[in-house]
């Protein structure tokens, strides 16, 4: 049967070798405006591993428009850079596209040496607290031309098509939403004036680079914005654009403020490309779907349904840019898959970093983090099997050292395991699965049900021994917490307990959130049910919801600190929050838990003290490194290198990263 995901596909007169498409994504690794060596590395790696179609960016038009660390296209000078960029993505057999943007009011001024951002009316930012410059007619037509110009270079450049951004709060958007166009000329008021300039600028776009160049728009096809943009204005908008010249359309959602998660975990696989479909049936050029599409099976289902022409991967494609070729070569099996927890991605933007990845240590690194075959191969022991132990092995091996791990459990992927046990945290067990793959593929040696102690260690005589024994659950001196109805968040989250019916959490950390939350949605429908229920007019929406989102337990969180999911990243913890709130589950903040009791939990909040009634009680209060084995190793004389919870207790992020620089180290002093 052909395979719908590697059939090429005509965008103006440009052919695609494939339907997939890697979208623009800010990656921070421009230095002020200008290519890197390393954004080179980057996408040259990705077009070798076989997407059809690599767009960069997004790039400045001018210096409003972004920042310093977004590729620059506001000037001449940049253009030998982009040259440099296209000609890497081009030579390694993908077509390329820029794409341009205005950030409006979401940029910073601090971001562009104290200059006021700008849009179409003096309306404040959420992002950044700022109230930009209601922008003036000539403003406006200066920036339309910076577009065009901005578009002429990318072409110059060698790139094969340019991109406008369109969508997700920036300045075309903020010009198309009543919520930020509250102007009263020509360009603001009714649908016609409102989408007068993102029509302008195409028509400017397209004036600079000729009928020939193809000339995508990224757009949203819901805003996710109370008050803002309708989704049938958006599929009319979308309309003008193919009329206007626009060669093809790649569907986002939401804006940088949508209170709907649009890139993280729980949203479920390629659930937005019924927004896609819902533009594709009103215009005749071809429609790129997007966001969560991880896996080349959703991928296929989505092209072959009609769903839309394309797939947009992305973050996917940071995880593992041989995506592409493993699924074409039929080695779907071996693709590490994006767990999008955005914590190297999304995350680092906030912390003004360059792009990493979780799943894959080398992105961002493609030569710094480069792994050459050992000169004399060593024999290596790595102890646990979680993500720290795995990463090392596999590291190790592809130094081509002879790897042995051994793990005490019956499977591989320690607290991977349990990151992926409440709802909607799934990927994480797929990570773990993705992992196991990698090292039976690296060759290593794996031994289960195997406690490693000193004996095993003299025995075994490894050249290196890398300790990833990760970490234990704290048990805190409180009175009363060695009652049989006191368990460890850990065992729940393993399904070793049943809780009863109220229940008490205590530790508001991301572990003991992810607890209640798991707790909380025990006792609502399902998906499949809730899809019964609704397709036969069963019960209102209104009950659904309801049916929903109220469980059989009632869960309460207490934390001593001030603040809930504090060790979540930025991205993920504001929509744990509000699951929290959604599902009923209560919080207790600055609450110092006195004891517990066989039917409740005593705390002092603001100096008084109430007891909370619990038929079951849940530890959440940390983690402590588990490390019995580094004395062992260095009374024998044993090099050894300790990675993850068992050095020091972190995020997944650390322990991938941890164990491969602990396995890629080893041999090369």
């Amino acid at each position: 049967m052909t395979d719908p995901l590697f059939q090429p596909i005509t965008i103006n007169r440009m052919t695609v070798k494939n339907r997939i498409f890697m979208p623009a994504m800010h990656m921070n690794m421009a230095a002020n405006y200008a290519v890197t060596d390393r954004l080179v590395e980057f996408y040259a790696e990705r077009a070798r591993g076989g997407a059809g179609m690599i767009t960069v960016g997004y790039a400045t038009i001018d210096e409003r428009s972004g920042n310093p660390g977004n590729i620059g296209a506001h000037r001449d000078a940049y253009i030998p850079g982009l040259a440099r960029l296209a000609t890497a993505i081009r030579d390694n057999g993908a077509r390329s596209s820029v794409q341009l943007n205005h950030a409006g009011r979401y940029n910073h001024s601090m971001l562009m040496g104290g200059k006021q951002p700008v849009a179409p009316s003096a309306i404040a930012s959420r992002l950044t607290r700022e109230t930009p410059h209601e922008l003036g007619i000539e403003e406006i037509r200066e920036i339309v031309e910076n577009f065009a110009q901005a578009a002429r270079r990318v072409k110059e450049a060698g790139f094969d098509a340019v991109e406008v951004l369109s969508g997700t709060g920036y300045l075309i958007s903020e010009f198309l939403s009543p919520l930020t166009n509250h102007r009263t000329d020509e360009y603001g008021g009714s649908f016609d004036n409102r989408v007068r300039f993102g029509l302008e600028v195409i028509a400017a776009v397209r004036a600079a680079v000729g009928s020939d160049f193809p000339l995508l728009v990224r757009m949203n096809g819901n805003e996710f914005m109370k008050g803002g943009t309708s989704r049938q204005e958006l599929q009319e908008y979308a309309v003008r654009l193919a009329a206007a010249g626009v060669d093809a359309l790649c569907i986002n959602v939401g804006w940088h403020e949508g209170q709907v998660p649009q890139i993280v975990t729980e949203v479920p696989r390629g659930v937005f490309a019924y927004l896609a479909r819902g533009i594709k049936e009103r215009v005749p050029i071809p429609v790129i779907a997007s966001h969560r599409i991880n896996d080349p099976a959703v991928a296929r289902e989505l092209l072959a349904d009609g769903y839309c022409d394309m797939v947009a991967i992305g973050r996917a494609l940071i995880a593992d840019p041989l995506f592409p070729e493993k699924a074409r070569e039929g080695r779907e099996a071996d693709i590490v898959h994006c767990v999008a927890c955005a914590q190297g991605c999304f995350d680092n933007l906030f912390k003004m970093k360059p792009v990493e990845c979780l799943c894959n240590p080398k992105a961002g690194y493609e030569k710094a983090r480069e792994i050459v075959r050992a000169e004399q191969p060593r024999n290596v022991l790595v102890v646990g099997g979680g993500a720290a132990g795995m990463s090392a092995a596999v590291a190790a091996a592809e130094r081509g050292h002879r790897v042995t791990l051994h793990e005490k459990g019956n499977r591989l992927g320690g607290q991977l395991l349990l990151a992926g046990a409440p709802p909607g945290r799934e990927e994480f067990i797929e990570f773990s699965a993705d992992l196991s793959r990698q090292v039976e593929l690296a060759g290593v040696k794996v031994v289960l049900n195997s406690i490693v102690d000193e004996t095993l260690l003299e025995a075994h005589a490894p050249d290196t021994v890398i300790l990833a024994t990760g970490g234990e659950p704290i048990a805190p001196p409180i009175p009363g917490s060695d009652l049989p109805h006191v368990v460890q968040a850990w065992d729940v989250l393993a399904d070793k307990v049943v809780t009863g019916r109220r229940v008490v959490v205590i530790g508001g950390g991301a572990v003991g959130v992810e607890t209640a939350l798991l707790l909380a949605e025990k006792g609502t429908l399902s998906g499949d049910a809730l899809k019964f229920l609704l397709v036969h007019g069963a019960e209102s929406i209104e009950d659904l919801y309801g049916l929903a989102t109220r469980g059989s337990r009632e869960v309460t969180v207490i934390e001593v600190l001030d603040q809930f999911g504090k060790n979540f990243g930025r991205s993920t913890r504001w929509g744990m929050m509000q699951d929290v709130e959604r599902y009923g589950v209560k919080t207790l903040a600055q609450a110092k838990v006195i004891d517990i009791t066989a039917d409740a939990v005593r705390v002092e909040v603001d100096g008084r003290v109430e007891a909370i009634p619990a038929d079951s009680v849940v530890l959440a209060v940390g983690t402590r490194s588990h490390d019995p084995l580094r004395s062992a190793a260095n009374a024998l004389g044993i090099p050894v290198a300790v990675v993850g919870d068992a050095l020091r207790p972190a995020m997944v992020f650390d322990a991938v990263h941890d164990g491969f620089a602990a396995g890629r180290a080893i041999g090369m002093n």
